[in-house]
């Protein structure tokens, strides 16, 4: 009796029925939010801590990000752009599809950067350039004050990356443009102010924090 009750009890964990398929630990695509290229949806590679910034998140970061534009419509025509840890692309492709003249994708791994070039090919996005590279070296080689807006999406546990990348960055955007943090923590007003940084927007989804910088001479309004 004992061994039919043990046998029984074993049944339910082989059940297909009762382990979730692994497509649902990852999301599987992305879907562009607005412009040119609104509601395509694109596939993500299955990989082990890629966190593509949820559809949320994006809307309302490129509502922030046309304020500034100062355009209609959500557009930012003629911004030059930097995804620096672009990852599955989604928030250069979305500035892309939304009107800037320039987006660099930055991203390491072979597997993101092979995708990265399939999505660029499939929405003939001519805007976009893809570097398989490091992000925060694209990012100091850029000419100072040259970007409108710099993506910052680093793996939540390189936390080494993220003053370095910050540092980068606000010498890359130029006086007026803005910065996207997404990070595992909240960072303050001191951390920010010692790199010449300002929060101007801030929301907090689930494990992230998005923040929306600017110089320091910009403010916070």
């Amino acid at each position: 009796m004992p061994q039919k009750k043990a046998a029984a009890a074993r049944r339910p964990a082989s059940s297909p029925s009762s382990t979730p398929p692994r497509s649902r630990s990852r999301p599987s695509e992305v879907r562009i939010i607005g412009g040119q290229w609104k509601r395509t949806r694109l596939s993500v590679a299955d990989k082990p801590g890629l966190r593509p910034t949820p559809d949320r998140v994006r809307e309302t970061l490129f509502n922030w990000l046309a304020s500034i534009a100062g355009a209609g419509g959500g557009e930012l025509p003629g911004w030059h752009c930097v995804d620096a840890f672009a990852g599955t692309g989604a928030l250069g492709l979305e500035a892309a599809s939304r009107g800037a003249a320039s987006v660099l994708l930055c991203e390491q791994d072979a597997a993101l950067v092979a995708q990265l070039q399939f999505a660029k090919t499939k929405l003939s996005a001519e805007a976009v350039r893809i570097e398989r590279g490091n992000g925060l070296t694209a990012l100091e080689r850029v000419a100072a004050g040259s970007l409108d807006a710099v993506f910052l999406d680093p793996p939540f546990d390189s936390t080494a990356l993220y003053e370095p990348s910050l540092r980068a960055a606000a010498r890359a955007v130029k006086t007026g443009g803005a910065i996207y943090l997404e990070a595992p923590k909240h960072w303050t007003d001191d951390e920010l102010s010692a790199l010449g940084l300002v929060g101007f927007r801030y929301l907090k989804a689930g494990a992230v924090h998005a923040h929306l910088l600017r110089h320091l001479a910009n403010g916070t309004a």
